[in-house]
Formats: structure tokens, C-alpha cells, sequence
């Protein structure tokens, strides 16, 4: 019912000032074309805050940047999210998920969060570990997101298409870098699976010297986002694939 299929060197790249590099792989788990075949695609109800969100500024969007994966745009339509917050070990800096936790509750403005203690609940993993390496390339990166696409089974017997993200931060970033790695890896796994060409969004291609809170920008091309079409989060039509 569901071929899994891992898609290697497919990234976003992100350039630090002093990192060079920062990948964003993915890891795809694809329906097969029968499964596909009985997933809608459906838009969701935007979420509260979302709903309610008005650009007074009228700053625009980077919309045109986003990519959307052939499963639809990677948006979540349960409430709260449910995210995993590592903590270190005794004898490491508690700053640092002090750090992380600051950047994920910028985010709880705007979609509803809720932090879990164990890791296989959650819908968002976060590991203050190296990312690991891919296959053939010897360069490690200081931060990484992927997402993986399956069928859950709900308790009622019945499946639903759904997605789940895991961030890995390498330990060697410091200080506000931390704040602004996690910042805008979460925005990719809020369903921001893009970039911004300017430097003022949180989600812009590169890091900065000065790192920017969440823009107007930001919002509103994650509102956008949350009102498009996708197969996420809808059930299948039929037990019998």
C-alpha cells in the first residue's frame, strides 16, 4: 500500500558567516498512485491565529518561493502540534535549550503548540545533535531538517495521510545563532519549505549578522501556505487499497 522512497541531495541550502553550509534533506515516504487515487485534496479551516492574523504593514510575501512536495503543501491541521524539545544531558549548557525553547514559543503566536517529554509523540523532533551525513559528502552541516510522509491508522480503523519532521542542531552553534538556526528550522517544519530573498524574514536564505525575529512576511506566507489545497491530514477514502 505504500512505497517508501528516500530522496537523497535534495536541499535547501542556508550559508552562515561562519558555517558554510546548512542542508535541509528530505526523506519521502510516496503513496503509490492507487493510494493517491483516494486522498482528496482539500484545503483545511486556517487555524485561529492565523485566521485572525492582518498585515497592517502590508508587507507582502514570498509565496512564490515555497515548494510544494506532490502530496500538497506541508501543513498541519491538528491542534496543538505536538513538539520535542531534547534536553541536554546534567553536565551540558541548559542554555541551549533554554535557546530553542525561546525560538519555538515565537512560533506558538501563530500556531498552536504543545511541548511532549517523549519524543515518539511528537510531530516535531528537535536533537541538539550534528546532523548526520549523507552518502559521499564529508562535510558536515550545523543544521538540518527533514520530513517524512506515512499513512496513520486511527483508532476508528480508518487511515489518514500524514507527515512528521525532525530537526537535528549541531552543538557547535553558540549564542544567539542557536535562537536563529532553531527559529528558522522550525519555520520549515511549520510547512516553510522555502526561502525568502530578504534579509529582514526569519526565513531568508542565509544567516545574518544580526538575526531578525519573525516578520510580517513571515506570517504571511505561512498564511497563504495553510490556505492551499493538500492530501496531509485527510483520510482515505477506502480500506481497500
Amino acid at each position: 500500500m505504500f512505497e517508501r522512497m528516500r530522496v537523497s541531495y535534495r536541499r535547501l541550502l542556508f550559508v552562515g558567516l561562519t558555517v558554510a553550509v546548512v542542508s535541509f534533506s528530505l526523506i519521502l515516504s510516496q503513496p503509490t498512485p492507487a493510494l493517491e487515487d483516494v486522498i482528496p485534496v482539500k484545503a483545511h479551516p486556517l487555524p485561529m491565529p492565523l485566521a485572525e492574523w492582518q498585515d497592517q504593514t502590508q508587507s507582502g510575501d514570498y509565496f512564490d518561493q515555497i515548494e510544494a512536495p506532490k502530496v500538497g503543501h506541508l501543513i498541519w491541521s491538528e491542534f496543538p502540534i505536538q513538539v520535542y524539545i531534547e534536553k541536554p544531558a546534567p553536565n551540558q549548557a541548559l542554555s541551549w535549550y533554554r535557546d530553542v525553547l525561546s525560538a519555538v514559543e515565537e512560533w506558538n503566536n501563530y500556531l498552536p503548540l504543545h511541548l511532549v517529554e517523549d519524543s515518539n509523540l511528537a510531530n516535531i523532533q528537535i536533537f541538539r545533535r550534528r546532523p548526520p551525513l549523507e552518502p559521499g559528502n564529508l562535510r558536515a552541516s550545523s543544521a538540518e531538517t527533514r520530513y517524512q510522509v506515512f499513512v496513520h491508522q486511527l483508532e476508528d480503523g480508518t487511515q489518514m495521510l500524514s507527515h512528521r519532521f525532525i530537526i537535528w542542531l549541531s552543538p557547535t552553534q553558540t549564542g544567539k545563532y542557536i535562537t536563529s538556526a532553531a527559529r528558522h528550522e522550525f519555520g520549515h517544519a511549520l510547512g516553510i519549505w522555502g526561502h525568502s530573498p530578504t534579509q529582514t524574514d526569519v526565513m531568508y536564505f542565509a544567516q545574518v549578522r544580526e538575526p531578525p525575529p519573525i516578520s510580517p512576511r513571515d506570517i504571511n506566507t505561512l498564511k497563504r501556505i495553510y490556505s492551499q489545497p493538500t492530501r496531509l491530514g485527510w483520510r482515505v477514502a477506502s480500506k481497500n487499497i
